[in-house]
């Protein structure tokens, strides 16, 4: 099964990538992890990273081992499962012409076995994984534009103390 979400965050591209290769951000914007754990001591997530997670969906927690395999900063992250449920997903980051920054997060996950069962299975999940995509994009979208105007803000009183003292 394949999803898809997209949204326009009121920043640049560099600040959207800090958030999302920053690992222990990932537990405040992301709707539905339950776990998020960069594999290294440093939680910068880049190509090679490894990351254990489990996401809720229903009433079970699924995941497992998923590993960075594509990296393009301030482009493009991709990841894939080591081990655990089939999934791959990618960030996906483009500047608008206004300057503001369009992130796309695509999800993709299999459910074992074939045939019938496992497609029902995927079916049931959808909804609350696309939810899960839905929400999260707000979030972070809500984290970086506060971060940017906080940022813009200490910008403008630092410029200020100087012509004060």
């Amino acid at each position: 099964m394949r999803l898809n979400e997209s949204i326009v965050i009121s920043a640049p591209p560099e600040l959207v990538w800090d958030q999302i290769t920053e690992g222990s951000n990932y537990l405040h914007f992301m709707s539905g992890i339950t776990r998020w754990e960069v594999e290294d001591d440093d939680s910068r997530i880049e190509l090679g990273t490894r990351i254990r997670m489990l996401i809720r969906v229903g009433s079970a927690e699924v995941g497992g081992l998923i590993e960075v395999v594509e990296w393009q900063p301030e482009r493009d992250l991709a990841w894939a499962s080591v081990t655990g449920v089939d999934q791959r997903g990618r960030w996906r980051l483009r500047e608008t012409p206004d300057g503001r920054t369009r992130v796309e997060l695509r999800y993709a996950y299999g459910v074992a076995g074939s045939g019938i069962p496992g497609w029902i299975a995927e079916l049931v999940a959808a909804p609350s994984l696309g939810g899960n995509l839905r929400s999260s994009l707000h979030q972070l979208k809500r984290r970086v534009e506060h971060e940017r105007l906080r940022a813009e803000a200490a910008r403008r009183r630092a410029e200020r103390e100087p012509a004060e003292a």
